[in-house]
């Protein structure tokens, strides 16, 4: 019941913070300008004016999408880590055939899934946005959808194998070397030319760093509170399985 509280806890912690980074990210921040635009002659509009020359008035063009990274970077992180998760737990099954660890490794596969989803969408917005395409075949958003097909993979494979051992299994194996694709895709744009932003490269000022931290505590919190009620609940399901297995016998 401890860790349940916990998660409770966290769970709360987590909205108010999320929820503390949206307006931050909305109120605070600093918009950063993407690109500029020239006009004829000079009108009253938000867009700072950033100097003169002999095509007109050259303002700069604020980068409003930008505030997707907000969201979309630590739900991206969010989902490297959780599945970093659930391949310790499936190198710890390996080990130990400990049951338990499969559990957690399963559920831990779950909410990193959610993340993925999440980044996706995001990731989505954000690119019709600012390259004007829903969709672009570069470094950073193959690797993630390959990522994405795999951990899907996972799931088609645990429910088409009926023995539980050799589910187990080969699903620690699977979900290991599936967990790979994750390291690639992370650090696939520091070491390939691509189209794709790499934030920490590229700096942060104070006012935007801020809420993007907020978020991605406030993401972890709540990610790690569905984590730990899913495996509480699995743990219940596989105790009455147990008793009803034990009844009937």
């Amino acid at each position: 019941m401890k860790q349940i509280r916990i998660a409770l806890w966290l769970a709360i912690v987590g909205g108010i913070a999320t929820t503390a980074a949206f307006l931050m990210a909305f109120f605070t921040a600093e918009v950063q300008l993407f690109g500029t635009v020239s006009l004829a002659e000079q009108i009253q509009t938000a867009f700072p004016l950033l100097g003169q020359d002999a095509s007109g008035f050259m303002f700069g063009r604020p980068w409003f999408s930008q505030k997707i990274f907000y969201f979309h970077v630590p739900f991206a992180e969010a989902s490297f880590l959780v599945f970093t998760v659930a391949a310790f737990f499936a190198i710890r099954f390996l080990m130990t055939k400990d049951k338990g660890y499969d559990t957690k490794s399963r559920v831990a596969m779950e909410v990193a899934l959610v993340f993925v989803v999440l980044t996706l969408i995001t990731g989505d917005l954000w690119t019709k946005a600012s390259w004007g395409v829903w969709w672009e075949w570069e470094p950073r958003l193959t690797t993630y959808f390959i990522m994405t097909l795999l951990m899907i993979a996972y799931f088609v494979l645990r429910n088409s194998l009926e023995d539980e051992e050799r589910r187990a299994v080969y699903a620690s194996v699977y979900g290991i070397m599936a967990w790979i694709t994750a390291p690639i895709s992370f650090f696939i744009t520091r070491v390939i030319p691509s189209d794709h932003p790499v934030v920490f490269k590229s700096g942060m000022a104070t006012s935007n760093l801020l809420p993007f931290i907020v978020a991605q505590l406030g993401m972890l919190a709540i990610g790690y509170a569905v984590y730990t009620i899913r495996v509480r609940e699995e743990r219940m399901r596989e105790r009455l399985d147990v008793i009803k297995d034990s009844l009937e016998g």
